[in-house]
């Protein structure tokens, strides 16, 4: 009886574990065709920005999240004094869950060319994102109307232009 009872809490152990994995909230991120998957848990390890904008329904919040540029060098993307010439042709296309697509210049994302954030947020006013927004949305406060607002996001890739 000690020996099941042992095997039925090692197997929910195991349950457990799995199911905390599947649902670590993760995005992909593509550079130079590499893609690596970066979790919650590994931007919680970048450096954190809060920025503000309106919502969907017009309401002034506060997002946090990181920056998307910080996100990009972390899975390998060059920025700074390498973006130019033919680097300028380089974009950043985001992929939503529902199958949105937005598309950001490299040097939107530069800090050598844009002063302006664009982060990836996981909260508004302190709190995780609603479940409509996902647990990652695009944040682009200095756009006037939201359609780079991408809620959802699934995907970051780093593509050049032909």
């Amino acid at each position: 009886m000690k020996i099941l009872l042992l095997g039925f809490v090692f197997a929910l152990s195991l349950a457990s574990l799995a199911f905390a994995q599947s649902v670590t909230p993760s995005i992909k991120v593509e550079v130079e065709g590499k893609v690596t998957e970066i979790s919650a848990v590994d931007m919680a390890k970048l450096p954190r920005k809060e920025v503000t904008g309106k919502d969907n329904d017009g309401k002034e919040s506060t997002f946090s999240g990181v920056e998307i540029r910080n996100i990009l060098a972390a899975a390998g993307a060059k920025l700074g004094e390498t973006v130019r010439g033919k680097r300028l042709a380089e974009y950043l296309l985001i992929e939503a869950a529902d199958g949105y697509r937005a598309v950001y210049a490299i040097a939107e994302l530069d800090p050598e060319f844009a002063a302006d954030a664009v982060i990836l947020a996981d909260k508004q006013d302190g709190k995780a994102l609603d479940e409509k927004k996902g647990k990652f949305q695009v944040i682009a406060p200095a756009d006037k109307r939201h359609g780079r607002w991408v809620r959802q996001v699934t995907a970051l890739r780093l593509k050049v232009a032909q």
